[in-house]
């Protein structure tokens, strides 16, 4: 049965609180399996029959607004794909291995050319960018709360919804999660 992460906007930040039992309850409401929840940020990994990802975030993201009231942009990853993003290097090592961060933004589909040029824009001395298939990687020399990046500027220059995750986590939840 294929497996599928899901990755949750708008979860636990900006005031809207869920208790990931609640989110691991919806979930199974939805007719998913195995529902697991990876720290409380809306990670939630779970198995279905269906192997149309699409049509799952639509519902996923139906249910969610139904139930708090509010927009939750889902993008889902199959176990494979987690695994090449985890593994993916989208920098030389030794500039991965200086960086303060390593954020990795999960995205519908991939930029085009056009959005790749904005997304080049917001390159600084302490922030650089790498588009790779539906995601982007954001490299930070120094601590983030020291660049003037962020999801929101991300969304408003290129006109797309993104969550991030940093790639800590995301190996993480593949290593665990991974077949």
């Amino acid at each position: 049965m294929p497996k599928y992460f899901a990755f949750l906007r708008a979860i636990n930040v900006g005031g809207h609180t869920v208790k990931m039992d609640h989110l691991r309850e919806l979930f199974e409401s939805l007719g998913f399996s195995n529902v697991e929840t990876f720290i409380a940020s809306g990670n939630v990994i779970f198995e279905t029959r269906s192997k149309d990802a699409g049509a799952l975030e639509k519902l996923i993201e139906r249910k969610l607004k139904d139930t708090f009231g509010f927009e939750v942009i889902t993008f889902l990853r199959s176990d494979s794909e987690l695994a090449g993003i985890a593994n993916y290097k989208p920098f030389p090592t030794p500039q991965m291995e200086s960086a303060a961060a390593l954020n990795v933004a999960f995205l519908s589909a991939p930029l085009d050319d056009r959005e790749k040029k904005l997304l080049s824009s917001l390159k600084t001395d302490i922030d650089d960018f790498h588009a790779h298939g539906r995601e982007v990687y954001w490299l930070c020399i120094n601590k983030q709360s020291e660049s003037k990046f962020s999801n929101v500027v991300f969304e408003r220059t290129l006109g797309r919804r993104a969550t991030f995750r940093g790639i800590n986590t995301v190996r993480k939840m593949a290593e665990k999660y991974g077949t």
